[in-house]
């Protein structure tokens, strides 16, 4: 990965394990799952509450967000943590409890950096605010901007208690995720834009992708191989080739994070290290 040299970011690119490849296996973070709800239909997604699988989407329970400041608290203290990141189950900004939660944070533990990720149909409407809450990174999931690549990968979205199907759907969400990063980078927040590789329906699209969150304001790119589930379970899972193409492209362009692990939703220590790498060990009537 390019370093994002002389970037008014270092301080904090430098401590965050999913922005720097150099600290991914020396710096841990905190995933806190206090966002079971979300607010559109990835076809390959599949949300979960279970101890087992390691993957997005997944976590042991559903904390609140006096129950996610303790856990905070408790991990702070049992080894090296720099970012305390929201990342679902669900989507982060569907989920009141997310910006509750970074508003408790910068008061409890005003010296971690704070992240979270979205897919960013919401942005618009709540970047000055995630902003304003001291949030230092966000991760924006954009998986096409063409919407007639996007309508084979999402079925819906509710927006504004609304809920849209196929190319209406998808125009708005696009709108929206372009139209957030480029508030979020305008705020001062570092964009990280997450791209979910699909072999046969965006493999030839992501570079397109990035040549736009680009000029939006994102700093980093990170492309991450389909786990096939759902209506997209019978796909197949891109190849090493195929991934390490489409990054080689997109590096042309923007700087591409290589390092991540594709963590649960309640994952902690330090990415990639089996023996410092948890989550949590709860069963799911615990907090849910």
């Amino acid at each position: 990965m390019k370093e994002l040299k002389g970037s008014k970011f270092a301080h904090i690119t430098k401590a965050h394990p999913c922005f720097n490849e150099k600290i991914h296996d020396k710096v841990g973070r905190v995933h806190v799952p206090l966002a079971p709800k979300c607010n559109i239909y990835c076809n390959f997604c599949t949300r979960d509450i279970n101890q087992d699988e390691k993957r997005p989407g997944v976590a042991a329970c559903v904390m609140d967000p006096d129950a996610a400041i303790g856990h905070v608290d408790k991990v702070t203290k049992e080894g090296p943590i720099s970012v305390v990141g929201v990342a679902g189950p669900g989507d982060s900004l569907a989920n009141p409890e997310t910006l509750d939660f970074f508003k408790k944070l910068g008061k409890t533990n005003p010296d971690l950096i704070k992240c979270m990720s979205t897919n960013g149909l919401l942005l618009p409407d709540l970047a000055d605010e995630v902003a304003e809450l001291g949030v230092n990174t966000v991760t924006v999931t954009v998986n096409a901007i063409d919407p007639e690549i996007a309508k084979d990968i999402y079925s819906f979205i509710k927006y504004n208690d609304k809920v849209y199907k196929g190319k209406e759907g998808v125009e708005i969400l696009i709108k929206n995720q372009l139209e957030g990063i480029e508030k979020l980078a305008n705020n001062g927040v570092i964009v990280k834009v997450n791209s979910v590789l699909i072999p046969g329906l965006n493999d030839e699209h992501i570079v397109e992708i990035a040549k736009e969150v680009k000029k939006r304001g994102a700093s980093l790119m990170n492309v991450l191989p389909l786990i096939p589930l759902n209506k997209m379970k019978d796909y197949s899972r891109p190849t090493c080739e195929e991934i390490e193409k489409v990054r080689n492209d997109v590096e042309k362009i923007i700087p591409v994070f290589r390092a991540c692990t594709q963590c649960r939703a309640d994952a902690y220590g330090i990415p990639g290290k089996k023996s410092e790498d948890k989550h949590l060990g709860m069963t799911p009537a615990s907090h849910y």
